[in-house]
């Protein structure tokens, strides 16, 4: 299949390298900067190149904050019949978009990132498909994330904004709870030094797809459940009641037992 990648970053490299035995797969970017970074692959610098390369399936692999617009600027030169697809974290406005594109289309969400991901081995992380989507395209993407051992989930749109509203905004909000009372110890514990590595990865995303995520409908609803559950722990140190707090850590336990 000869396969065109929108966004040579992170995520659009690894796409590439990964698909690039298989297929035919070519990458375009804006920042020809990026494009010294993938290999095995067509490098396209103009969109004209695009047309010429008539890509069966287009990934758009770009930030969040710019995953509409490109659309818009490439579809003038794919053919109708070409598939489109997004690897999108946040899905607002997706539907209605695919709805009226006149393409067919498949939406997935894989659910790890360069950041934190161990890329050799992902049998631990996730990967969504929307049930909406074209039957092959979904076909294509459960074969695809398959091969990379991914476990695989299919949502509707609305779900998967819903699922990631918790799955997202609840440790982005913690981390960020967590560096904004930062105080670097001399002496940091183990503990300390993953949460800060967690931070620090979370602030590293870009700030667009942090906002777009804790501004979802549903975030602050998660959000309050985090104060709610806070200020229960709060009221527990304050009394030192030791049978409260060994109830409320058996809690913890079976929540994520």
């Amino acid at each position: 299949m000869r396969i065109c990648i929108v966004g040579a970053g992170k995520m659009g490299a690894f796409l590439a390298d990964s698909m690039c035995l298989l297929h035919e797969v070519a990458v375009y970017d804006v920042d020809l900067h990026r494009l010294q970074y993938v290999f095995n692959t067509r490098r396209l610098t103009t969109l004209e190149e695009l047309r010429e390369f008539d890509p069966e399936l287009l990934i758009n692999a770009v930030t969040l904050k710019y995953t509409l617009k490109t659309f818009e600027d490439v579809l003038p030169y794919i053919s109708e019949k070409c598939m489109i697809s997004d690897i999108a974290s946040v899905k607002t406005d997706l539907k209605k978009f695919y709805s009226k594109c006149g393409h067919p289309y498949v939406s997935t969400h894989p659910m790890f990132g360069p950041t934190f991901a161990n890329l050799r081995e992902l049998s631990k992380n996730h990967a969504i498909i929307i049930s909406e989507g074209d039957h092959l395209g979904k076909v294509f993407f459960k074969d695809f994330y398959g091969s990379l051992g991914l476990n695989l989930h299919e949502y509707t749109f609305e779900e998967h904004d819903e699922n990631m509203a918790y799955a997202l905004s609840v440790p982005f909000v913690s981390s960020m709870v967590f560096a904004a009372c930062m105080k670097q110890p001399d002496a940091p514990g183990t503990t300390f030094a993953k949460h800060y590595d967690t931070a620090r990865g979370v602030l590293s995303e870009d700030d667009y797809l942090l906002s777009e995520i804790l501004f979802s409908p549903q975030t602050p609803e998660k959000v309050q459940n985090v104060i709610s559950q806070m200020e229960d722990l709060l009221q527990i140190i304050k009394s030192r009641d030791s049978v409260q707090m060994k109830a409320y850590l058996e809690k913890l336990r079976d929540n994520i037992r």
